[in-house]
This record gives C-alpha cells, sequence and structure tokens, in this order.
C-alpha cells in the first residue's frame, strides 16, 4: 500500500508541474516572410493568424525582411492583423534585415513590434511610373496625404510614434533599430529569437473587442509554419521584376517556335514561361498600355527585317519596349511594384536584337536556294560516264542521272546541273574559269 501510495503521490505531482510549465511557458507558433508582400504572402499570414487563433497559441511570431509589396496585400494584412483574437509579434530579422515601405505599415500594425541589431524600417514615401516620385505636384499631394493619414491611424492604435510614421511616408524616412527603439516606433531591440520570447514574457496586450492576453513564451516551444513548396514557387514569381522576365522569355519562345515549326522545345519552354508568367501578372496590379506597347514594340521588331526603315523601326521598337516594362505595373501611394529601369532597359535592347536576328534567319531561310533534293541539283558539278549527244549519262554526288545537252560533252568531262526536268537533267559542259 505505501509503494502505491508514494506512485500517487508521484504522479500528481508530475501532472502539478506539467500544467504549472504549461501555463507559464505556451506555445507560440512562427512564420517567416522574406520577400515582397503580394497575394500568396498575405494569405500565408492571414492563414496562420486563423491558426493561431485556433490553436489557441500564445501569439503568432513574424519573422521579417521585406523590400515592400503591394497595396492591397498589406491592406489585407493589417485588418487580418487588427482583428485577430491572439497577439501578432513581428521580428525584423536577421542582422542586416529591413522593413521597408509596406513592410513598415504591417510592423507598426503588429500588437509588438521588435528589431533585431543591424535592421533598419522606414522609406515608405509615395513614388511614380519607374519608381520616379510624381511631378504632378496635385496628384503628388494627394498619394502622400492618403499613406501618411493611413499610416497616422496604423501607428496610433498602438500608442507609437505617428509623426515619425508619417516622415517615413512624406520624406522616404529610414532610422536603425536603436533609433526606431529611441523613438517609439517598436518596443524593443532582440538579438535573438529567444530574448525575444523572454522579454515579451508577462506582457498583456489589448486585443479587438476589449479583450486583453497576458503571454507566456519564456521557453515556450515554437513551432514553425513554412510556405509549401507550392506557394513558395508562387512567391518568388509574384515578384514584379521575376514575371516581366517570365513573360518576355514565354514570348521569345513561343516566337521562336512559330519561325522554326518543329523546333518544339523553345515552344515547349515559352509556353511553360507565359503561363507563369500569366499567373504572377494576376496578382499583380498590370497596366494595359504597358502590355500593349511591349506587344507593339514585337510588330515593329518582326516589320525592321520586311520593311527598310533604315533603323527607324528597331529605334522604335526599343523605345516602346522600355516604356511598356517601366509602365507595365499600376503604382500605388507607399508601394512602389515596378521593373528596375535598367533591367527594362536591358531587356528592351536584347529584344530588339533577339528579334531582328530570328527573323533574318528565318526569311533567310525561306529564300535561300535549296540544297537537298531535285531542286538541290541545280548548279551541281558532276562527271560525264557516257559521251552525250544530245543526251546521256553522267554522275552528280554519287548518283546516275540521264541528261540532254545542248553541248557536245565527251565521256569523262565535267558537267554542270543547269535544271530539273523531271527524272531528267538539264547540263552544259562545264569549264573552270581561271581565277
Amino acid at each position: 500500500m505505501k509503494k502505491n501510495h508514494i506512485l500517487l503521490i508521484l504522479t500528481i505531482i508530475t501532472f502539478y508541474y506539467s500544467a504549472l510549465l504549461h501555463a507559464e511557458s505556451g506555445t507560440v507558433l512562427k512564420i517567416i516572410i522574406d520577400g515582397d508582400i503580394n497575394p500568396i504572402s498575405a494569405k500565408y499570414i492571414i492563414d496562420n493568424i486563423e491558426r493561431a487563433e485556433k490553436g489557441n497559441y500564445e501569439c503568432l511570431l513574424i519573422q521579417m525582411d521585406t523590400p515592400g509589396g503591394l497595396l492591397q496585400s498589406t491592406k489585407d494584412i493589417v485588418k487580418a492583423i487588427f482583428t485577430s483574437k491572439v497577439p501578432v509579434v513581428m521580428y525584423i530579422a536577421p542582422s542586416g534585415s529591413g522593413a521597408v515601405s509596406a513592410g513598415v505599415f504591417i510592423t507598426l500594425a503588429c500588437h509588438v513590434a521588435a528589431m533585431a541589431e543591424g535592421t533598419n524600417i522606414g522609406a515608405a514615401h509615395p513614388v511614380g511610373i519607374g519608381g520616379q516620385q510624381d511631378t504632378s505636384k496635385v496628384m503628388g499631394e494627394k498619394v502622400t496625404n492618403y499613406a501618411s493619414t493611413w499610416i497616422r491611424g496604423i501607428a496610433e492604435k498602438h500608442g507609437r510614434n505617428a509623426d515619425w510614421a508619417e516622415q517615413a511616408v512624406r520624406v522616404s524616412d529610414s532610422i536603425n533599430e536603436e533609433e526606431a527603439l529611441k523613438i517609439n516606433v517598436i518596443d524593443l531591440i532582440a538579438p535573438s529569437q529567444d530574448s525575444l520570447l523572454a522579454s515579451i514574457d508577462g506582457k498583456t496586450i489589448n486585443l479587438e473587442d476589449n479583450q486583453t492576453k497576458t503571454l507566456h513564451t519564456k521557453n515556450a516551444r515554437v513551432v514553425l509554419i513554412e510556405m509549401n513548396w507550392r506557394h513558395k514557387i508562387l512567391n518568388r514569381i509574384s515578384n514584379p521584376t521575376i514575371a516581366y522576365i517570365l513573360l518576355m522569355l514565354g514570348i521569345y519562345g513561343i516566337f521562336f517556335e512559330l519561325s522554326n515549326p518543329g523546333s518544339i522545345l523553345p515552344g515547349v519552354i515559352g509556353g511553360i514561361f507565359l503561363i507563369l508568367a500569366f499567373f504572377a501578372l494576376q496578382t499583380l496590379p498590370v497596366r494595359t498600355a504597358g502590355i500593349l506597347l511591349i506587344l507593339f514594340a514585337i510588330v515593329l521588331f518582326v516589320l525592321e527585317v520586311k520593311v527598310t526603315s533604315f533603323g527607324i523601326l528597331t529605334i522604335g521598337g526599343i523605345v516602346s519596349m522600355f516604356l511598356g516594362s517601366i509602365m507595365l505595373f499600376d503604382q500605388a501611394p507607399g508601394f512602389p511594384v515596378r521593373v528596375d529601369w535598367k533591367i527594362a532597359l536591358t531587356v528592351a535592347l536584347a529584344t530588339a536584337a533577339f528579334f531582328v536576328f530570328a527573323v533574318s534567319m528565318a526569311v533567310k531561310a525561306r529564300l535561300a536556294q535549296p540544297t537537298t533534293g531535285r531542286e538541290g541539283l541545280v548548279g551541281e558539278i558532276g562527271v560525264a560516264i557516257t559521251p552525250i549527244k544530245p543526251d546521256g549519262d553522267v554522275k552528280v554526288h554519287g548518283e546516275i542521272w540521264h541528261v540532254v545537252s545542248s553541248d557536245v560533252i565527251k565521256k569523262g568531262d565535267k558537267i554542270k546541273v543547269k535544271a530539273v526536268n523531271g527524272l531528267e537533267l538539264v547540263v552544259e559542259k562545264y569549264t573552270q574559269k581561271l581565277v
């Protein structure tokens, strides 16, 4: 009996300390954002906010390094964070990372904002076509006022520095982690994930509907949910520059296949690239004018080979391709989505060279004299194997042909094929000219 009593006591103590440990150290759900803010990354964040709510996690920890992204995707993320039933903790990490443009809005929306050492936040100024500031004063004021008002509201909701947030939009201000902590843009600097979880342990978070939650994150178990391979691929190709390059490679492949039927491989690869490009483009704010300019440029490149324009059509195609490239994506206040002008110019020049070369080769191939079959015999040199008076036999390309000729040709003389008449050749005596 005494032994049973001891086992019972030990079991009770074990359960007691397990429950106590669970109460002090919960489970944290973690995701990583490394790249653009787009519909794929937005869905990834929103889905995991819901997963954290359903799984009763202590919080959702977002480790982020982003150059910015799309306005609508950022709006969706901010709304999801504001209405979340679990705290959302932003951690700008690792060292060297940054929260730029859309990343600033998302960071300020989180319940806890932290940065690792050697990171930065800021640069959310509105941009225009090709990344340049809008030259229209009225339009510039409108988009800047829109973005600055929105970001002030986000910052004020969590008691953060709304004045700096506005400056990040109006003058593209960017600061490091120490400055951000000093002026109340973030809540803390955390050298590591463990130090972050230890620092926020016991912190009470105000949620929607006057709900509060006290965090128990010290020594917490961290569950990392990574994007699956399909979403990783889609997330990468949704980058504006990658989508643009896929579009151009797809056009190259399809055009090469049409110019050289039967090549197969260029057509297959081009088709795959086009499908991927179309998927990426449907997640991005595409301008119809940009697409039309690119297509118009291709028409000009093709016409250059068939019309004597002394290079005017090629120049027009390069200009049209360049303008279409930098105008391909629509701009939103504070959220630059564009193709870098250097890449656009490089692609325009490469496309001009490709189309002029490919089309000219195709035209030359069609106009060139046949080198195979009966037609390919015209102009070939052979040897008479019988006297030709006016007909006889010759050997050309190792084959014996019956021929006719207006010349008197002896056996062993060289002949030249003038024409092919059914199964009979018309030849003449070949006299080699001295150079």
